[in-house]
């Protein structure tokens, strides 16, 4: 187990002084759960992660101070910036999306702390799960090393060239992350009406609660029209944008499948877009 967090600590480009930061920090809550059964299926540092509790408490802190340095970093580096392109800029850059990324991109997924049952449900390459916990890993840093080692490893897997191809899409005039807006446009631009944003549900503690919304077609006959995706996020409005997003990867990729130009209003509205069973899968 040391070997495999030595790995892990060349990634973060940092050797921690309190590993146990680190176990926890790896540790999903299905192995927390599985505390009382822990002494028989766990040795060593394993163990010590059983007895600690899950992630959740250092995502929180590793949130927030993933978003202090990435906006430090954007300040400083683009003065011409004003306060709306620095916001959409640096949701990109903290998207869940994005963060799922850099978990992949330095191996994380592997060194994850899961429950027998979630080692065969592939939950180490789900984006939740690895953006959740690259989180949690920042909040571990922060405790064991300060800012200077978070700030290190955010400019460099974080922002990295990411924010160059962001601020070229700022100078072409995108939406940047304003995805309410995009398929809101593109709707219109078919004529196929504008959508309709519905809370599906919400779970998880409030300090951490997770909100399901759904987009749809706003029904000339008052219905609920026809749903074309859902999202999720820790605020409303942040599962709002995460819907348009999905909603608007599965309009472009219909319409490039089909080799047309853009769909009709009556093409979009007549098929539903992605089903409950693939939205479930999705999330």
């Amino acid at each position: 187990m040391e070997a495999v967090l030595g790995e892990l600590e060349v990634a973060l480009g940092h050797r921690f002084t309190r590993p146990e930061l680190l176990v926890h920090a790896l540790t999903h809550r299905s192995l927390a759960n599985e505390r009382a059964a822990s002494d028989q299926l766990l040795e060593g540092l394993q163990a010590e992660a059983a007895s600690i509790g899950d992630n959740e408490r250092l995502e929180f802190l590793g949130d927030a101070v993933l978003g202090l340095v990435v906006a430090e970093a954007l300040y400083l580096a683009h003065p011409e910036w004003q306060e709306g392109e620095l916001t959409r800029v640096r949701a990109q850059l903290v998207s869940r999306q994005h963060m799922a990324e850099v978990g992949v991109a330095i191996g994380l997924g592997k060194h994850l702390l899961l429950s027998r049952g979630e080692e065969k449900g592939g939950l180490r390459r789900k984006s939740t799960v690895l953006s959740n916990s690259m989180e949690a890993v920042l909040g571990a840093l922060l405790l064991d090393g300060g800012l200077e080692p978070v700030r290190a490893f955010v400019r460099r897997w974080v922002i990295g060239e990411a924010v160059e191809h962001l601020a070229e899409e700022l100078r072409a005039g995108a939406a940047l992350g304003n995805f309410k807006s995009a398929l809101q446009e593109y709707l219109q631009a078919v004529g196929a009406g504008a959508p309709v944003y519905r809370l599906k549900s919400e779970s998880g503690p409030d300090h951490h609660k997770r909100f399901l919304v759904e987009v749809r077609l706003k029904s000339s006959e008052g219905g609920p029209g026809k749903s074309l995706a859902r999202g999720m996020g820790s605020a409303k409005k942040n599962a709002e944008q995460d819907a348009a997003r999905r909603a608007l990867e599965r309009l472009k990729a219909a319409e490039a499948k089909a080799s047309v130009t853009a769909f009709s209003a009556a093409e979009i509205a007549s098929g539903e877009m992605l089903s409950d069973e693939e939205e479930e899968a999705a999330h």
